[in-house]
């Protein structure tokens, strides 16, 4: 027999093994089968001489990592492949169901009242129907009127609505709201931390 018969016998094995690890779930035993039997071809090798073990321990060298990343490339196109990894969304219409649940942008800009706290989520009411809110980054108490600004997957973005707020702030014939004092602006003073 030729010396190179049964080291190379081992080796395809285990490259075929390797090859199998990755699409039979086995929970790591083909992947210690391939592991034994190329380390068992490489042993072979050079027991039989020191030429055929370099040449078979160069193959193994080469080979196994080849197969490992095609194998791993061609993996998600195999049928367990598509069942373990879902196609990922390219946009957000092919995730939300194409029902008024989810499409509420024509929201952003009514106002309602809150049905109760938003600490930061909760309930508010809009013509009627009941919605859940969250508020943009302050509490809202029961009854107080809020104002949609977001819309986020299937909540509403809300924030208090001031009285001030349906004509805009204008000082000295200008839009410029830093200018304008905080008590006009609906807003009450932060608490001042060092006495």
């Amino acid at each position: 027999m030729e010396p190179y018969f049964w080291p190379m016998l081992l080796l395809i094995l285990g490259i075929v093994l390797v090859f199998l690890e990755v699409f039979v779930p086995s929970g790591g035993i083909l992947g210690l089968l391939a592991g034994c039997s190329v380390l068992a071809s490489i042993v072979v090798a050079f027991s039989d001489g020191l030429v055929t073990g370099t040449v078979v321990l160069a193959v193994a060298i080469l080979v196994v990592p080849l197969v490992v990343v095609s194998a791993v490339k061609w993996w998600p196109h195999t049928p367990l492949g598509k069942l373990v990894l879902a196609k990922r969304p390219e946009s957000e219409d092919e995730v939300l169901p194409d029902t008024e649940e989810y499409h509420r942008e024509e929201m952003i800009g009514t106002t309602g009242v809150a049905k109760s706290d938003l600490l930061p989520s909760g309930d508010v009411q809009i013509d009627g129907r009941i919605y859940d809110a969250v508020s943009a980054g302050m509490a809202i108490g029961r009854g107080e009127p809020v104002k949609v600004v977001a819309v986020e997957i299937q909540r509403l973005v809300v924030r208090p609505l001031v009285q001030s707020e349906t004509e805009p702030v204008r000082r000295n014939g200008t839009d410029d709201v830093l200018s304008t004092p905080i008590d006009s602006l609906g807003i009450e003073p932060f608490d001042d931390p060092l006495p």
